[in-house]
This record gives structure tokens, C-alpha cells and sequence, in this order.
């Protein structure tokens, strides 16, 4: 293990358990949609500003028949989408990393294998820009056989090469001692973190929905797990968002079982990184944001009869390293429609 890994794992050993109470989520303003595209599925929607002035967006993407699930596991890809404004409109560009779908022989339309690129995350290092996203190797071992690539370019509009093996650059550890050792759902939604000091840290969700960290020298890799979790959670959590917050680590996640409140979101702050003991809410359930009848939404993904809309797959812009908006799809289309959205929320001034 080299230098800068040691000492970042000595420094794992000091941590602090707390839990503090804050205001971030009441900072969100809700703006309206972000991102909807006639015939598809939105989900995952990763926001960036270009050396061009625009915001661009990566956003997982499918066809609306197929619904959230599978459609997600079987035939996501990742698009471009491009505005003016971060708060839109915002118009598709092209398919920054597609599907590769393998059907059976037999022309039944049944998936036999797939590796559909989800949930990406874009972020600019020195020239180039990287782009994180998770893989599976075939449906039916899914959800344990996920995995997370990186591809990289000079620009936002592509091409974008392929990091490792077909982009792989982080898969569950081989070390039965390891947290995450055969992982039942793999390793997978990506979130990405230039440390202050040098290096990268890559956080992860794996075994029991916690969120894991591996680090690294080089963007490229290979990154070195840690062998335990980053976060105490007792109860799952997902999609983490990392970035540094008033002289923390931090990161934005669900709050899927309520720690705090079921379907809204956490903040975790650590002043290591590697221990995420401290919490406040991170955001609030769609419904203090903005007027939902939920008589009239359109649920696509999740319960029915929830008497609530919850945001998912929180991703920041950070503007001269500050929170400016929050990009958010949801399981419900709170306007009714036949696919779900990606919404869009300003921070305000603090």
C-alpha cells in the first residue's frame, strides 16, 4: 500500500460520533422540472458547468414501456442534455455512453445479458472531464453483480474513452474480511470526490444500503477499498452526492427508512471523509417544496397509496465550490405524466 493509502487509513482510526441538527434542507427552493423527454424514462441527472458557460446534464435514461423496473437494470443509458440556465430548459444533445444489449437467439425479446449504464456522475479533473456510472454483467444475477466504470474526455460532447477494462474501475472486494464481500447488490452508485490533500476518493453503496469509500492516487485508479463502511446507518440509505461543506466532507443520500424522515434526504458531514457520524436532514419530502395533490400525481416507481412524493439520486451543481441547485428525479410525476422527471431546487443565500 503506498504512502498517501497508509495515511489515509491511520487517519480512519480517530473519529468522532455525533449527531447535530441543521437547516441545509430548508435552503431548497423548488423551480420546476429539469429535464423531460416525450417517451422516456428520466432518472439519474449528474450537472455540470462547461467551459462552454452552459450547464450540461448526464442523465439515465430508457424507453417509458418498459417502466422503472426492469427498465433500468436492462436498458438504461446515459444522455446529454444541454441549457442555458440551470434551471432549464434543457435540450438533448446526444448519448454519452449507451446500452450494450444482447438479445436470445431464439428472437424471444427476453434480455440475455445487458450491461446498461445508470446513475451517472460528471465531474471536471484538471483538463479532462470523468464521467462515473454503474454496469451489471447480465440480468439474471442483478442486482449483486453491479459494478461502477469511468470514462473520461476532453470535452462534454464526447468521445469518451473507456478507463480499465471497458471501463471498469471498482467491483466487490475479493477479502472475505471485507464489509461488502460478495455484496448481495454489488458495488454501485458512484459518487466522486477530489480530496483537498491529493488523491480521489470514490464513495459507493454496497452490502445492507451503507455507503463504502475507495481510494485512490490517480483517477484512473485502481482504487483501494477501505474494509468497513463510511456511514453508521442502521437503516438504507442511497444515491450519496460528496463534496466538501464548510470545511467538512460531506454527503447528500436518501433517507429512504427514516433515520430522520422516510422520503426525505440526509446530509452526512465527516472531517476525515472516511467516518460519517454527524447528520442533519438534507432535504425535504417533494411536498414542502411545492403544492402536490396527490390525487393527481402519476406514481411509476414505488407505493401506490404513499401519502407523499419523494425525491431520489440527489446531485448537486457546485458553483466556486458551493451548493447552487439540486437535481432530483422522482418515482412520482407530480404533474401527472406518462413518464417520470428530473426537478430542479436553487439553495438559497445562506
Amino acid at each position: 500500500m503506498t504512502r498517501f493509502l497508509i495515511t489515509i487509513f491511520l487517519f480512519s482510526l480517530c473519529s468522532v460520533n455525533a449527531r447535530s441538527q441543521g437547516t441545509f434542507a430548508e435552503n431548497w427552493e423548488y423551480k420546476g422540472i429539469a429535464v423531460q423527454d416525450s417517451g422516456y424514462t428520466i432518472w439519474g441527472t449528474s450537472p455540470i458547468y462547461g467551459d462552454d458557460g452552459k450547464v450540461h446534464l448526464f442523465v439515465a435514461r430508457w424507453p417509458g414501456e418498459l417502466k422503472v423496473d426492469p427498465g433500468w437494470r436492462t436498458h438504461s443509458e446515459i444522455a446529454h442534455y444541454v441549457g442555458d440556465s440551470p434551471e432549464g430548459p434543457f435540450v438533448f444533445s446526444d448519448v454519452a455512453v449507451k446500452g450494450d444489449i444482447v438479445e436470445k437467439a431464439t428472437c424471444n425479446p427476453a434480455i440475455q445479458k445487458t450491461y446498461a449504464p445508470h446513475n451517472p456522475a460528471i465531474h471536471k479533473v484538471d483538463s479532462l472531464y470523468a464521467l462515473f456510472f454503474i454496469k451489471n454483467s447480465g440480468i439474471e444475477e442483478h442486482p449483486s453483480n453491479q459494478f461502477i466504470c469511468l470514462a473520461t474526455s476532453k470535452s462534454l460532447y464526447g468521445p469518451w474513452e473507456m478507463a480499465g477494462e471497458n471501463g471498469k474501475i471498482l467491483t466487490p472486494p475479493d477479502n472475505p474480511d471485507y464489509w461488502n464481500y460478495q455484496a448481495s447488490n454489488g458495488v454501485n452508485n458512484p459518487a466522486f470526490l477530489q480530496h483537498p490533500d491529493g488523491g480521489y476518493f470514490l464513495y459507493f453503496k454496497s452490502e445492507k444500503a451503507k455507503m463504502g469509500l475507495a481510494v485512490a492516487e490517480n483517477l484512473e485508479g485502481p482504487y483501494v477499498q477501505m474494509p468497513f463502511p463510511v456511514t453508521s446507518n442502521n437503516r438504507n440509505i442511497e444515491d450519496g452526492y460528496a463534496f466538501v461543506y464548510k470545511g467538512k466532507f460531506a454527503l447528500l443520500t436518501t433517507d429512504n427508512h427514516g433515520i430522520i424522515e422516510e422520503g426525505g434526504g440526509i446530509l452526512w458531514t465527516s472531517e476525515d471523509g472516511i467516518h460519517f457520524d454527524t447528520y442533519e436532514k438534507g432535504f425535504h419530502r417533494i411536498n414542502q417544496y411545492t403544492n402536490v395533490d396527490m390525487n393527481k400525481v402519476a406514481v411509476h416507481y414505488g407505493p401506490k397509496n404513499r401519502l407523499y412524493a419523494k425525491f431520489e439520486r440527489p446531485q448537486l451543481l457546485l458553483k466556486n465550490g458551493k451548493p447552487e441547485y439540486l437535481y432530483v428525479p422522482s418515482g412520482t410525476n407530480i404533474y401527472g405524466g406518462d413518464c417520470t422527471v428530473s426537478y430542479v431546487l436553487k439553495f438559497k443565500d445562506e
